[in-house]
């Protein structure tokens, strides 16, 4: 059974709905935020989860999984990762560029942009070092200990580390993450793991819950059946341009260069063509 293909049931914190449900309740949400960060935030504005932010039409839009503030307006986006992804850096700089963007308004002054975290929960190692938190903050190469103080830090936590780099209690969260089950929380030492497995089995057992992932894992399968149609309209189209310019006498490297394909690309489409 694929990821898509989940039911309810079988929900994860590493699957993006639950998530996003879980840091729904505030208090949830401040207290995984003190336990990643380490420092004390006394609360967390109603967050917005799924959060769209589209800076331009023509632009690429973003959709955040937790997007929050606390009270002294820092701003907090938490993103679960999954699969080997090898953009993850330029994804978070564009989703920092986005969220300055929609902070700021045309004639404003930059010393109104926010204090950001950027906070990615990866079920891989982003940059195989075995690692279980990655922090990024900009440092001036010449001398290090001179900090850009621009107030961003990007931090990458990896629930397959083996290092001895973080406490016990975040690591047995960093597992939960991939083990969201009841016989998991019982066993756990921490008051928050069972705090958030109770949130969890409320969000599953509502028919309310079910029937809002039903639609989008419903909306999800609609969306790529019709980019896989698409996708064939386009090759078909790709196919008989490359077939209209053969019959002409255009050779495949001649071909390929006029529509900037591969040439191997071109040679498979003729070979099947004069194979039919």
């Amino acid at each position: 059974m694929s990821d898509k293909e989940k039911t309810i049931q079988e929900l994860n914190l590493e699957d993006d709905f639950l998530f996003a449900k879980v840091m729904s309740d505030t208090e949830i949400c401040r207290k995984i935020l003190e336990k990643i960060l380490k420092v004390s935030i006394k609360k967390v504005e109603i967050p917005t989860t799924q959060k769209t932010i589209n800076i331009l039409y023509e632009s690429k839009g973003i959709r955040l999984d937790v997007y929050v503030n606390d009270d002294k307006g820092t701003i907090y986006n938490v993103e679960m990762q999954r699969g080997k992804k090898t953009e993850l850096p330029k994804r978070t700089r564009y989703y920092q560029g986005c969220i300055d963007l929609d902070l700021i308004q045309a004639g404003s002054y930059y010393t109104e942009l926010k204090k950001t975290y950027i906070i990615f929960i990866c079920t891989f190692d982003p940059f195989s070092a075995q690692r279980h938190i990655y922090t990024f903050e900009n440092y001036c190469r010449e001398d290090p200990a001179i900090l850009l103080n621009d107030e961003v830090t990007k931090i990458f936590l990896n629930t397959k580390g083996t290092r001895d780099d973080i406490d016990a209690d975040m690591k047995e969260f960093l597992t939960y993450i991939e083990n969201t089950t009841d016989d998991f929380a019982k066993q756990s030492s921490s008051h928050l793991i069972r705090e958030i497995q109770k949130r969890v089995n409320e969000i599953k057992q509502s028919k309310e819950m079910e029937a809002e992932y039903m639609t989008l894992l419903m909306r999800d399968r609609e969306n790529l059946e019709q980019g896989r149609a698409e996708g064939r309209t386009e090759g078909a189209l790709l196919a008989t341009k490359i077939i209209r310019l053969y019959t002409k006498g255009k050779s495949s490297a001649e071909i390929a260069a006029s529509l900037d394909l591969s040439l191997d690309y071109v040679q498979d489409t003729i070979a099947k063509f004069e194979n039919d």
